[in-house]
């Protein structure tokens, strides 16, 4: 119901309001500052080169010609959308939600979901197949949060974002993958490095369990409005499309047949009906939560997406060219190492000059190569890997790959195999 979470927003009068605003470090201060703390986590994020990346990363459909193909950015836009619509209905605090959402994928690998599989499956060459997962995106968010993404300070240094701990914590906990009714905070500022896997431990706002959803909503949605552009449904697809409608959602209070399962199924009419179903099924008693039949809807038209969209033929047969593209550049960095420990990557690379220059300046701004350098351009990073252990070299480089853009992958790959 309305307003029916403004006593548990996130605001001054909460009891998790100091823990929600904490910063592991403490900003600087303009003297004039008009935005309030989550506002800032949200326009330090806007800034980041990691959001300006989004606009060239997978959703689903891998480096569309389609300019009108949702991409990783307009993703996350629709789930701020969603979310501060939820919150504000809600009387939750929508900066919050707001600066959760815009962030929550900028740990995602290239090629979408397929690449974090990739880079997941090179991690375990060392642990074997039985190992946990170890690259999961919603930490990747983080971990880029807190120690890849810089900005430039009024003296000029690059400094990490130092985001607040609720919306670091949004980031972590973001996981709409995992079906789940009832969502409800957890009470615990526990370490979020603890984590060891996604979906499983609930964010510490009301506003973060409404991003989760959120973007629950938003790929269901959005996914199936770009199979539509593509053709990759045929009429068979439809029919059990309308039907999955049909048979979840079923008359509307009239007893008449409601336009949502009508010839033609409007996608942006259902995202909205999911959003105001949540609105009036959710409160502080039940938690984040859908009506019985909006939750079976969702969970069967997901299936229908797996089925239907997700394991396509056409993105199967890209998936095998997006695995050379990682693994190749992988490899090819991997063979670099005795030369990045002898502060010489620019000869094992001098054949690559684009990936030369981009993976040297990756190495002077997070890594122990050429530390004068890293002064001279005003890096005030952390050190993040060791080039000289091995084990923290891989790691290096499986978190340069993630940051990468399909078209900026694929032209990696394309400068390494041409003669």
């Amino acid at each position: 119901m309305k307003d029916s979470f403004k006593e548990q927003a996130c605001r001054k009068n909460s009891p998790k309001w100091e823990q929600s605003i904490k910063r592991e470090n403490s900003l600087y201060s303009r003297g004039n500052e008009i935005r309030g703390e989550f506002e800032r986590d949200y326009t330090r994020i806007l800034h980041c080169q990691a959001y300006s990346r989004l606009k060239h990363k997978t959703q689903v459909f891998f480096a569309p010609h389609n300019d009108h193909i949702c991409t990783r950015m307009e993703h996350v836009n629709h789930v701020a959308s969603v979310a501060t619509t939820i919150s504000k209905y809600l009387g939750l605090n929508e900066e919050l939600a707001r600066a959760i959402a815009i962030g929550h994928d900028i740990g995602h690998a290239p090629f979408g979901h397929f690449g974090e599989e990739c880079l997941n499956s090179l991690l375990k060459q060392k642990e074997g197949e039985n190992a946990p997962k170890k690259f999961w995106h919603e930490r990747n968010s983080l971990f880029f949060a807190d120690y890849i993404e810089t900005l430039r300070d009024p003296e000029g240094n690059a400094k990490t974002l130092d985001l607040t701990y609720a919306v670091r914590d949004g980031l972590i906990c973001h996981c709409g993958e995992i079906h789940q009714q009832g969502i409800r905070p957890r009470e615990d500022a526990l370490d979020l490095y603890s984590m060891k896997r996604p979906g499983i431990i609930q964010p510490f706002t009301w506003e973060g369990c409404v991003v989760k959803i959120s973007d629950k909503i938003s790929f269901l949605g959005r996914d199936l409005e770009d199979a539509r552009a593509y053709h990759i449904l045929d009429m068979g697809s439809y029919r059990m499309l309308r039907d999955i409608v049909g048979s979840t959602l079923g008359f509307d209070d009239k007893g008449k047949k409601s336009l949502r399962s009508g010839k033609a199924v409007n996608t942006t009419v259902l995202m909205n009906d999911m959003i105001v179903d949540l609105c009036e099924q959710s409160s502080p008693q039940k938690g984040i939560c859908f009506s019985d039949e909006y939750f079976k809807f969702i969970i069967e038209l997901n299936k229908f997406n797996f089925a239907k969209i997700y394991t396509h033929w056409r993105l199967v047969e890209f998936q095998n060219y997006a695995r050379n593209v990682i693994t190749t550049i992988y490899e090819t960095l991997q063979r670099a190492q005795i030369y990045v420990q002898r502060g010489r990557i620019s000869y094992a690379l001098k054949y690559f000059p684009k990936l030369n220059s981009n993976f040297e300046d990756w190495l002077v701004k997070y890594t122990n190569y050429a530390g004068d350098k890293k002064k001279m351009l005003r890096y005030e990073t952390p050190q993040v890997f060791d080039v000289n252990s091995d084990e923290s070299y891989q790691k290096c480089l499986i978190e340069y790959i993630s940051g990468m853009t399909d078209q900026f992958a694929i032209q990696l790959y394309e400068e390494i195999i041409s003669f």
